[in-house]
Order: structure tokens, then C-alpha cells, then sequence
């Protein structure tokens, strides 16, 4: 059909960016079938661009740039840029190159350019310093990240002091786009789209979220066991599971907080791998207080219900809100420091952060959140209500 990858690789192919992204998403013999069709040197430059991991800079970067030779003046630049100008995505900036090695030694914007006069040497209007540039394998992270400090609106790919081609403003945002869309997914608890959402099929929408949610039914299942464990203590003291929701969804959400926290930071280089413990050193005294917060709160709420008549605790409702005010400050810490290790364990073993979903999270703190609230318990309620 005529909206078929193969007809849209065919009408891209005047930008090699562009077709490389559709290249990538036919199987083998199609892709082998259509780069058969195309002239020898566009298949050598989607062959050379392919052949680099998806993600890197040099899988996203487009051929389409201007590079000139250092012995030409001002006025020589300005015509061949009007002659390639509509062959060329777009002319950020012109690379100057040595006329015999063709490494990169400047490169000049085009404001820069038009104010020169025609008479006047092209390295005249260059910036006195070496331009920023990134290896084919650069990551797109960092390829976001030096395009945001140098406030660029294109960046070199250079291998060995040549130049590959230039990755553009809109294509590394177009890659950020699709990678942030594939972190919110996985930290929602699903795998990624590779469509549209209104685009999904519904049992392809199925397929992507039954697995995750299989899998967290699975692990809340040790919830189950955990309150099986306390079984007795819940028939004693059944005021108690009044609070369960409260203790378990105050952890969740504090471990949740700290992981979104930790991930951000991380895909930002703010941490690394090695800044776990200071993390935690910061988490720690962090959960405490808002665990404090929290169990004020639930005691004040315990003590207006007992007053105002709401609710009877029983004679007892003063240890009962002392058991949750305690239970809330350790459920809490624990949630906070958790939640924030987590992405740090996740990234040592190899795996993605974002793979540290809020609901994975959640889960974790609910079973030990329970064991944590039946504990303290134990020691407050025990020889009254336990």
C-alpha cells in the first residue's frame, strides 16, 4: 500500500535520517529488497548509518550538511550554499575543512557568515576555538545534554576528525520524545507502545499490559501471606486493619516519590552509580521527618474521631494511635530509602531505571510495610490488646 514502510522509505530516501528510521522497521528481506532499489551511493550511506546501534548519535544524524574547505573566501561559501541549499536539510551552521586531510578544524553560523565581506577568508568569521562535537556513538543523553549546555541548534558527528554528519535540534528531540514516552510507560507498569495509543490495537494493547500486571498480582499475593502471618493478632486487636490501606498506601507513595526523584536525576548525570549512598544519607533523614509528618497527622485524626464521637477505638485508642504515628515513621523511612536504591540496583545489574515502576514499587512497600505496622504492634499493644 502506499502508506507501506517500503513506499515511505522510498519517498524519504532524498533524507537519509529519515529513511534509515523506516529501514528499521522492516524485517530482513524487505529491507534488503528495498536497499537493492536505491542508487549506489544513498544505499552506501543508509548501510553505513544502519550499521550503528540504535540510540547512538551516528544512527540519528543526517548527511545533509555543508562542509567547505578552509582556503575558500566568504563570497565562495555564499554561493555553493545557495547551489546544495535545497539539497540539504537545513543550514545551521557551515563546517570548515582542511583542503587535504578533511579534518574538522571550524565551524561558523551562518549570521557570522553573511556579515563577512566575499573577498574575506572563510576562517575569518569562524570562532577562534575547536567546534563541539560527538563521536558516532554518543548516546542520546548525552547528545541532548551537550546540545543543551553549548545552546546548539546542530552538533557534528566526527569520527577520527572527520566529519560523518550533523544530528539536528528536531531529531534529537524527536529520540527524547520516543525514549521519554517509553520511560513513562515502563514506569507505569507496562511495556512501551510502539504505536500511537488510539493507534493500538486492542489485543496488542492487551499483550503490553497483561504481562506487568500479572506479574504485580503475583508479587502482591505476598501481601496475602504476610497478613496470613499476623492472622492471630488481627483477630485480637481487628481495630487494626481499619489502618492497613493508610499504612500501606502512605509507604507506596513515599517510595514512589523517591524513585521518580532518583530517575530523573540519573537521566540527567546529575548522580551516578557511585552517589548511592549519599543518596541514601539524604532519604533517610528525609523519611523520618516526612514518616513524623504523617504520623502526626494520623494521630490527630485517630484523637477527633475518638472525640467527636466518629469512631470508638475502643479503651485503648490512645496506643492504637501510637502504633500508627510509630508504624507510619518506619514505613515511610523504609519507602523513601527503597524507592530510592531501587533505580541505583536496577542500573548496576544492567537494566533500564525507568524499569523501577511506581506500582513494582508500591508493592514492595506494601508487603514489608505490613510486617513493619504488625510489628510495632507487637511491642506497643502487647499485654492489652495483643
Amino acid at each position: 500500500s502506499s502508506t507501506s514502510p517500503s513506499s515511505k522509505a522510498r519517498r524519504s530516501s532524498s533524507k537519509p535520517c529519515r529513511a534509515v528510521d523506516i529501514l528499521r522497521e522492516l524485517d530482513e528481506p524487505a529491507r534488503s529488497e528495498l536497499l537493492g532499489t536505491l542508487a549506489p551511493p544513498l544505499r552506501a550511506t543508509l548501510l553505513s548509518i544502519l550499521g550503528y546501534p540504535e540510540g547512538s548519535a551516528a544512527s540519528i544524524m543526517t548527511t545533509e550538511f555543508v562542509s567547505v574547505p578552509s582556503d575558500w573566501t566568504v563570497g565562495r561559501t555564499l554561493d555553493h550554499i545557495r547551489k546544495v541549499e535545497r539539497t540539504r536539510e537545513t543550514v545551521y551552521a557551515i563546517y570548515i575543512v582542511d583542503p587535504q586531510t578533511h579534518l574538522l578544524v571550524r565551524s561558523t553560523g551562518l549570521r557570522r557568515l553573511i556579515t563577512g565581506e566575499p573577498g574575506d577568508p572563510i576562517l575569518s568569521v569562524a570562532p577562534d576555538r575547536e567546534p563541539v562535537t560527538v563521536t558516532p556513538l554518543t548516546d542520546r543523553e548525552t547528545l541532548a545534554q551537550t546540545i543543551s549546555k553549548y545552546d546548539l541548534h546542530a552538533v557534528p558527528v566526527v569520527d577520527h576528525g572527520k566529519i560523518l554528519g550533523i544530528v539536528t535540534i528536531d531529531d534529537i528531540i524527536d529520540t527524547m520524545v520516543e525514549e521519554t514516552t517509553e520511560d513513562v510507560h515502563r514506569f507505569g507498569g507496562m511495556e512501551a507502545l510502539d504505536e500511537p495509543y488510539m493507534k493500538m490495537g486492542f489485543l496488542a494493547m492487551i499483550q503490553k499490559r497483561a504481562g506487568w500486571l500479572c506479574a504485580l498480582f503475583i508479587s502482591e499475593m505476598l501481601t496475602a501471606n504476610a497478613m496470613q502471618s499476623y492472622e492471630g493478632e488481627l483477630e485480637k486487636a481487628i481495630v487494626l486493619t481499619l489502618f492497613i490501606p493508610l499504612i500501606m498506601s502512605s509507604g507506596g507513595n513515599s517510595g514512589s516519590q523517591a524513585t521518580s526523584l532518583v530517575i530523573r536525576a540519573l537521566a540527567l548525570r546529575e548522580i551516578g552509580l557511585g552517589d548511592w549512598w549519599r543518596v541514601a544519607l539524604r532519604e533517610l533523614p528525609t523519611g523520618l521527618v516526612l514518616g513524623a509528618i504523617l504520623g502526626v497527622v494520623g494521630v490527630c485524626r485517630i484523637t477527633l474521631w475518638q472525640y467527636l464521637g466518629f469512631y470508638n477505638y475502643g479503651p485503648h485508642w490512645e496506643l492504637i494511635a501510637a502504633t500508627v504515628g510509630a508504624a507510619l515513621i518506619g514505613i515511610v523511612t523504609f519507602g523513601s530509602l527503597s524507592g530510592s536504591m531501587l533505580p541505583f540496583a536496577l542500573k548496576r545489574i544492567g537494566f533500564d531505571p525507568a524499569s523501577a515502576s511506581a506500582p513494582f514499587v508500591a508493592t514492595l512497600v506494601d508487603v514489608t510495610g505490613l510486617v513493619i505496622y504488625f510489628s510495632v504492634a507487637l511491642v506497643i499493644l502487647r499485654g492489652t490488646l495483643l
